[in-house]
């Protein structure tokens, strides 16, 4: 079976086992190793392996011809994208030290005023994480940003600090490595959607096409998860050589970030999460109109 996955730590955490034949009854994997801005677009074309990792905020575009296989993703609670500017800004995530979680002060920490009329950096224009930055932008900051300017995700961080862009949206292992850049966080766009809506984060997603056995697909799927989890070590050499040059202490933060109950089994909550972010942004023109109900066949 062919599959494309990222080499992020999470990733090949859970699909270790299976990748080197250890799911019993599993067939044999030709795996694509893909940052998921190029898988989003493979299955928009239907070109792409028939199991891949997207983001949840491409399914609009790919749900007629594949199905959403509900484990092995990333969803979860804490692990959502950030805004990053190069000076901590009164009223930010950072810039307001007094606001907690059930003060007035936390809802303020989640505005955005300063990046009015802004230039921006994403890491791609069809992503969870670009997905709740627009949201949040339309709630959040007077008027709209500026310019969004695309950019590939290790190229974000520099441009900010090198005062290229004005502010940029970063994602995964960006959230232990901000400081060494000497960025301040902005917004926890993660935070933000869990103080809009108490549902956790939908980020990436594993879909199969549809004329696959999803239950099937599913099951190795937790198989090789429960491998992982019941063998923390196995899986170390596999994650580390597809790691980016992360630290084993960043790749090990970031494997207990993102791989949680959710990526056994979405849940109601995963289910009701992933309705209300599409939801949300179809009403806001950001996908296609879509049947909600396809989520879940």
């Amino acid at each position: 079976m062919n599959i494309a996955y990222s080499p992020c730590p999470n990733d090949t955490f859970i699909f270790h086992a299976w990748a080197h034949g250890l799911v019993p009854g599993a067939p044999e994997l030709n795996v694509t190793y893909a940052d998921i801005d190029i898988t989003n677009h493979l299955a928009a074309r239907r070109e792409g392996p028939e199991v891949m990792k997207i983001s949840y905020a491409a399914l609009p575009w790919v749900l007629e011809h594949y199905r959403l296989i509900p484990c092995g993703g990333a969803l979860g609670r804490g692990c959502g994208p950030l805004v990053l500017t190069r000076e901590p800004i009164a009223g930010s995530a950072e810039g307001d030290q007094t606001a907690t979680d059930t003060s007035p002060l936390y809802a303020v920490a989640f505005r955005g005023d300063s990046l009015a009329g802004k230039t921006v950096a994403v890491p791609s224009n069809r992503s969870t994480a670009y997905m709740l930055f627009r949201l949040w932008a339309d709630q959040q900051v007077p008027g709209g940003v500026g310019e969004i300017v695309v950019m590939p995700f290790h190229e974000i961080m520099p441009a900010v600090r090198e005062g290229r862009v004005d502010a940029g949206l970063v994602i995964h292992e960006a959230r232990f490595t901000y400081g060494d850049y000497g960025l301040s966080m902005l917004v926890d766009l993660g935070s933000w959607w869990e103080y809009d809506t108490g549902l956790p984060i939908p980020l990436g997603a594993i879909i199969a096409r549809c004329d696959l056995d999803a239950d099937a697909i599913g099951d190795w799927i937790r198989a090789s998860l429960d491998y992982a989890w019941s063998r923390p070590d196995a899986s170390r050499d596999y994650v580390m050589a597809h790691a980016q040059e992360l630290s084993p202490q960043v790749a090990q933060s970031h494997i207990e970030l993102y791989v949680n109950e959710f990526s056994r089994d979405l849940g109601e909550a995963g289910f009701a999460a992933i309705e209300s972010l599409l939801g949300r942004a179809a009403k806001q023109g950001l996908v296609p109109e879509f049947d909600l109900g396809l989520l879940r066949r």
